[in-house]
């Protein structure tokens, strides 16, 4: 018998996924746990293994569409079974649209006098139906590609369509082939009259199409025809991301303070220590767990600035839980290192490369991208010297970590006399949300910040050299 392939539950707080890449086609071998396909939620993409080893029998719904868990994605083959589609399908398909064109029906009001079997359609219709084609009939093939695209619209989208009584062939599809996806129905509703407008063969014909306008997009508005230009949809991540940096800018007051950082002493020690540290510990070491570290102590003493805003109470997390913003080639991800307060420096060191290199990987579970309660994002690795980065909703605050570089500074000698010398520096900048950080409470958490970073031990590493 055929398995199953479903769409996972990523996490407890998700109901439902938009599969963006089939890994696999249909008459592909697939060894168990080897990935099959691509998913994006609001928390996370991630590949996902194969249930079993065998054959991809079919797949089930195409790269794009968005789906409640549990839904059937597609079907394996056991080793050795053939591969075709299962005889029953054809069938369901049929049964599908014999259900489907009974809504129709069961929506339209009874057109007097006019026999079922032979409905006129409408002079305005775009596509033509066959004459024999009967509103309580199973589709025939006079029916036409358009019409049956819409009925073979999946099984989630056309309970969506009957609980809101919406005739689903009034809607323009925007899915694989036309076909009518959840997004389609819901944004036809935002603009939809309140009664479902009767069917093509019960309306008269001089009635016009009650069919909705598709509004104009921004691009469309903002480029003629004819530029010379390509259109590219958002990504359900690159989608999600934008919502969430609008909803920061518009829920918190932002605020961003400036600090350059002295790092000539960590250079020193990194340098004489990164072999060694990479050859104990199986990790490298970088500027970043330095940073992570001295971020952890300030949130200690500063502890305003690791809480959150619920309506008109200010929650204070009694863990640290620095999220790491990490760029990916298709968007960016905040994975949490969990109770970064109890870790030492090598853990911090190994925790942050490790989800790094997961993120990239598509191998992060959605548990590892929420409940954080701080975020350190280390735009200096792309050259850039500050910035001011967005909150992190729903968290107050967000350290941007600039280049770390070396630069003539002027510094004080014993005698009093001024030089200038070769130190290594970076500046750190702390977006805060200035709705209960003042600026003073930022800037005294940025001077701990610095100090540790300028004055701290780091005697773990020491005995390294």
């Amino acid at each position: 018998m055929p398995t199953n392939v479903i769409m996972p539950q990523m996490g407890e707080s998700i109901a439902e996924g938009t599969l963006t890449k089939w890994l696999k086609k249909p008459g592909d071998a697939v060894k168990r746990d080897e990935p099959l396909f691509e998913i994006s939620t609001d928390k996370v993409d991630a590949e996902i293994p194969s249930p079993g080893a065998g054959t991809l029998l079919e797949i089930l719904v195409p790269e794009g569409q968005t789906v409640p868990i549990n839904t059937v994605v597609a079907r394996l083959a056991e080793a050795g079974e053939q591969v075709s589609a299962p005889p029953a399908a054809p069938a369901a398909g049929e049964r599908e649209r014999e259900n489907s064109s009974k809504g129709v029906q069961a929506a339209a009001p009874a057109a007097p006098s006019a026999p079922t079997a032979t409905p006129t359609p409408a002079p305005s219709q775009k596509s033509s139906v066959s004459p024999s084609l009967s509103p309580s009939a199973p589709p025939q093939p006079g029916e036409s590609q358009e019409e049956l695209l819409k009925r073979r619209s999946s099984p989630v989208v056309r309970a969506i369509a009957e609980e809101k009584g919406v005739d689903i062939s009034k809607i323009s599809g925007t899915g694989i082939s036309g076909r009518v996806t959840k997004q389609d129905i819901e944004a036809f509703l935002a603009g939809a009259p309140p009664a479902v407008a009767p069917t093509l063969a019960a309306r008269p014909a001089d009635a016009p199409v009650p069919a909705r306008a598709p509004e104009p997009s921004p691009t469309a508005l903002a480029f003629p025809s004819g530029s010379n230009i390509t259109i590219e949809p958002m990504s359900a991540m690159r989608k999600k991301i934008s919502q969430r940096m609008v909803e920061s800018k518009q829920t918190s007051a932002h605020v961003t303070t400036v600090f350059e950082i002295d790092y000539s002493g960590i250079a020193k020690l990194r340098n004489r220590v990164k072999g060694r540290f990479e050859q104990q510990y199986g990790t490298k070491l970088s500027y970043l767990p330095f940073i992570l570290q001295a971020a952890v102590a300030a949130l200690k003493a500063r502890p305003l600035v690791n809480a959150s805003i619920v309506g008109d109470d200010i929650v204070h997390h009694r863990e640290v839980n620095l999220g790491i913003a990490v760029a990916l080639d298709w968007g960016l991800i905040v994975p949490v290192i969990r109770r970064a307060d109890d870790l030492s420096l090598v853990g911090l060191a190994r925790a942050a490369n490790d989800l790094a290199a997961r993120a990239r990987a598509k191998k992060l579970v959605p548990d590892e991208v929420a409940g954080g309660t701080f975020t350190v994002t280390n735009h200096g690795s792309f050259g850039s010297l500050f910035a001011t980065p967005v909150i992190n909703q729903p968290q107050v605050a967000i350290m941007g970590v600039g280049a770390i570089e070396k630069r003539a500074k002027v510094v004080e000698m014993p005698d009093g006399s001024d030089s200038l010398a070769i130190k290594t520096m970076g500046y750190i900048a702390l977006t805060f949300d200035h709705r209960i950080i003042d600026g003073a409470e930022g800037d005294a958490f940025v001077n701990v910040v610095k100090s540790t970073l300028e004055k701290g031990s780091w005697g773990e590493l020491e005995s390294l050299g």
